[in-house]
């Protein structure tokens, strides 16, 4: 038995590729709605300082539908489907739907209300897959799980954001269109996303397998579950109040990163389209150029991710998870600074490699830090709550930062995108100073 499973048997390489294929989809639709909706917002009139607030619902919606998703997925069995894959499939096909649509908003409270739509379903796609590695495979194979799926993120997001530069530079569509109309090089990208997304996560549904809950305990599962969601409720309040010293500090830290991360998905495509590309406004044909271009080197930072990833372990078993985060934090904050003196466009790749750097290590040294920290019985409770600290500071800057924007920086995207560099040093000191090495 192993957390409740059945006896798993060692999976192929072959097997493990299968089921996760789909984390392909679903970061090719985060990727692709991070890299454009804000152009997106722009193409449909919206002012710098009404961005923030359009951005509501990718964090809201993960601090919602993550726990309830995860909890119902948690007490699911179909004898087909199984437990993950029914969300898997109801998410894909309706984000598939809201891509489909976006490129065709005719106004801002439609391409809007469509962001809350792919947000949502996104979750209930994405939720399961991180309990899926944990179903499928062993202890001895899970690190391998999560290597596959940080390879799936980096391949998925680095066309996704390239590809509104590869519509127009390869494929010849144009990047230009009328007033409150959205190029057809951002369309056609919307359109091949949706079809990325719904064939990979499909993939996935029916290429994999999953145990039965004959032998994993689920009449008691379902038997807790039956206590109420108020049981599950007072159950989450205990654990935020008696969170481990290690985890209140990591919180600190990750309060600090993923603003930094929210302010350059919300203004650096656009910042680069009017600072570097000088684009008058977003009618002006170089302005399309400039988010394309913004989007090729979000791509690159992918690549970087991805590349990172596997020299990681290696450094911080040299310099410990404390010192290997802050350093990686320190690169991405360089990186965002960096780009308000950048004239020459192919530097802006030097600065995304710093932030591709910084993004390696944010999807893990935090949780590998995090992790011998945890009561073994409430993991998926504090891992649940972990998640909090990069939502909650993401609706802040949602519902916050408009006023900023207008008031302090007078619509400045580009300082705004090193303000984001500012506070992931921040987050980087906070974690020199608060995580004790020793416990790790």
């Amino acid at each position: 038995m192993d957390n409740g499973l059945i006896a798993k048997p060692r999976l192929r390489l072959s097997e493990i590729i299968n089921m996760s294929v789909g984390f392909f989809g679903i970061q090719f639709g985060w990727d692709l709605q991070r890299a454009n909706m804000g152009p997106i917002y722009e193409y449909l009139h919206a002012d710098a300082d009404k961005i923030p607030i359009l951005f509501l619902a990718a964090p809201l919606t993960g601090l919602l539908i993550q726990p309830i998703i995860g909890y119902m997925s948690d007490h699911t069995w179909h004898p087909r489907w199984g437990r993950r894959r029914p969300y898997f499939l109801v998410g894909a096909i309706l984000s598939t739907i809201a891509l489909l649509f976006m490129p065709h908003s005719s106004t801002l409270w439609v391409a809007a209300g469509l962001l809350w739509v792919l947000d949502v379903f996104g979750n209930v796609c994405m939720e399961p897959f991180r309990a899926f590695v944990t179903d499928k495979l062993s202890e001895e194979q899970r690190t391998e799980g999560f290597v596959m799926q940080s390879l799936m993120i980096g391949f998925g997001g680095s066309i996704a954001s390239a590809l509104p530069w590869l519509m127009t530079n390869v494929l010849h569509f144009s990047n230009t269109a009328a007033a409150g109309i959205i190029p057809d090089n951002v369309k056609w990208s919307f359109y091949i996303g949706a079809f990325f997304f719904f064939a990979a996560v499909m993939y996935t549904v029916f290429t994999t397998k999953e145990y039965p809950t004959a032998d994993i305990g689920f009449i008691e599962k379902v038997q807790e579950t039956n206590k109420g969601f108020g049981s599950g409720l007072n159950e989450i309040l205990e654990s935020i109040v008696n969170m481990p010293k290690r985890m209140k500090a990591l919180a600190l830290v990750q309060f600090f990163t993923w603003p930094g991360l929210f302010l350059m998905w919300f203004y650096y495509s656009t910042a680069i389209a009017r600072n570097v590309f000088h684009a008058t406004s977003e009618i002006d044909p170089v302005y399309s150029q400039g988010v394309s271009f913004a989007g090729l080197t979000l791509s690159f930072y992918n690549v970087i991710t991805f590349l990172f990833a596997f020299v990681l372990p290696s450094i911080a078993k040299k310099l410990g998870r404390k010192f290997t985060h802050s350093i990686c934090l320190l690169c991405g904050a360089i990186g965002l600074i960096s780009v308000a003196f950048i004239q020459n466009k192919y530097l802006l790749y030097v600065s995304m490699t710093g932030v591709g750097i910084a993004w390696s290590s944010i999807l893990s040294m935090p949780y590998a830090m995090l992790g011998g920290s945890l009561p073994q019985n409430k993991v998926g409770v504090y891992m649940g709550i972990f998640n909090f600290f990069i939502v909650l500071p993401e609706i802040i800057a949602s519902l916050g930062f408009g006023w900023v924007m207008k008031n302090l920086l007078h619509n400045d995207r580009l300082l705004a995108v090193q303000i984001g560099g500012v506070l992931m040093i921040i987050a980087a000191i906070l974690c020199i100073i608060l995580i004790k090495e020793r416990e790790e």
